[in-house]
C-alpha cells in the first residue's frame, strides 16, 4: 500500500511517499480502506521528534481516518453495529497516513450519511479530545462559560461547536481580528484578539467580573497564572498542550481559597478501554448532533496524500481555520 513516511526528524519535507505492507487486523480490530486522513498538531510533533510513538503503534503518522470497512471478525462487527462495506471514521494510535489502516472496533464510529469522508476524517482526534477534556474532565455544563485558547485551530473550532451545542457561553482567543471574526461566524459568543487585548481583563468584563467556568488551554507556561486570574470560583483549567512552555508559576493560595482545579491529559498513550468510553459518550451525545446537521465539522483545506509536506507547512503556518485533511 502507499503510505506517507517520516524519513528523518525535521521540516515538512521529510514526509515522503513510500510503500508499506498492508496491515493485518488483530483480534478486536478491523481493517479500513482509507479515503481521507486527518492532520493534527501531534503529527507535526512526531515529525519533529517531539512526540514518541507509543509501544506497538505504527511509526506512520496519522491519528484519524475515514474510509470503508474492508476486513473484520463478523461477530465483533455485528456487536458494534457494523458490517463490511460500511463507512466509518476511527481514532488510531498511528498509521493514518496510508491507504489502509487498522483500528480497534471500539474506536470506530459510523459516518453520518450527511457527511463526506473528508468531513468524517476531520472528526475523531479533535472530537475525542474536546469531549474528554472539556466535558469529562472539565465538566462543562449548560449555562456555564468556556474560554478556548486558540479558537481557529482544529481543537478550538470543535470546542466552539460542541460548547455552543451543549448550551455554554463560549469565549475564544485568536491572533488577529480576521480570526476573531471567523470564530464569531462559527458561533462563538465573544472573541478576543490576544495580540491587542488582555484576555484576563476581557473575560472579567464579559462575565461582569465573575470569570469563566472552564478554560481549554493549549498554551500552558505563563498563561496558567493568567487563566487562574480569569476563573470564576470553582473554575477548572484543562491543559492539553504546552505550546507556551511546560513550566508554570502561579499563586497556589488562589486554588485553596477559590476551590479551583488545574488538570490535563494526553490521549494517544491511553488504553483502548479509556478511549472506548469517550467513543461511547460521543455516540450518545454528539453523533445525533452531527446526524441532524446541528453540528458540522469545519475543513479548511484538503491535499492529496502526495502533498502531505504542503499540508504540514500549512498547519505550522497557523493560517488555517479548522481542519486539514489528506485524500487518497
Amino acid at each position: 500500500m502507499r503510505a506517507v513516511e517520516i524519513t528523518r526528524y525535521g521540516a515538512p519535507e521529510v514526509l515522503v511517499a513510500g510503500d508499506r505492507p498492508r496491515p493485518v487486523p488483530a483480534t478486536g480490530e478491523l481493517l479500513i480502506r482509507v479515503t481521507a486522513s486527518g492532520i493534527n498538531r501531534p503529527d507535526v510533533l512526531q515529525r519533529t521528534g517531539n512526540y514518541p510513538v507509543p509501544p506497538g503503534a505504527s511509526d506512520i503518522p496519522g491519528l484519524e481516518v475515514a474510509g470503508v470497512v474492508e476486513e473484520g471478525e463478523p461477530a465483533a462487527l455485528a456487536a458494534a453495529g457494523l458490517k463490511l462495506g460500511d463507512r466509518v471514521c476511527a481514532l488510531l494510535p498511528g498509521g493514518g497516513y496510508a491507504e489502509y489502516a487498522t483500528a480497534s472496533i471500539d474506536l470506530c464510529l459510523p459516518v453520518p450519511a450527511c457527511l463526506s469522508d473528508v468531513e468524517a476524517a476531520s472528526l475523531p482526534e479533535t472530537f475525542f479530545t474536546v469531549w474528554s477534556n472539556v466535558f469529562m474532565r472539565g465538566a462543562l455544563k449548560a449555562g456555564e462559560t468556556l474560554l478556548v485558547q486558540g479558537g481557529t485551530s482544529g481543537i478550538g473550532v470543535t470546542a466552539i461547536l460542541l460548547g455552543k451545542a451543549m448550551g455554554a457561553t463560549v469565549i475564544v482567543t485568536a491572533g488577529s481580528d480576521e480570526k476573531c471574526a471567523a470564530c464569531l461566524g462559527l458561533g462563538a459568543d465573544h472573541a478576543i484578539n490576544y495580540k491587542a487585548q488582555d484576555f484576563v481583563a476581557e473575560c472579567k468584563r464579559l462575565t461582569d467580573g465573575r470569570g469563566v467556568d472552564v478554560v481549554l488551554d493549549m498554551v500552558a507556561g505563563p498563561y496558567v497564572a493568567r487563566e487562574i486570574d480569569c476563573l470564576a470560583d470553582d473554575g477548572r483549567i484543562v491543559v492539553i498542550a504546552v505550546q507556551g512552555g511546560s513550566k508554570a508559576e502561579f499563586h497556589a493560595g488562589q486554588l485553596l481559597r477559590r476551590r479551583l482545579t488545574i488538570t490535563g491529559s494526553t490521549l494517544r498513550p491511553r488504553p483502548v478501554a479509556f478511549k472506548a468510553s469517550i467513543a461511547a459518550g460521543l455516540r450518545e451525545h454528539v453523533w445525533p448532533l452531527l446526524t441532524s446537521g446541528r453540528v458540522r465539522p469545519v475543513v479548511h483545506a484538503t491535499f492529496p496524500a502526495s502533498k502531505a509536506a504542503d499540508a504540514h507547512a500549512l498547519m505550522e503556518s497557523g493560517a488555517h481555520i479548522g481542519k486539514i485533511v489528506l485524500t487518497w
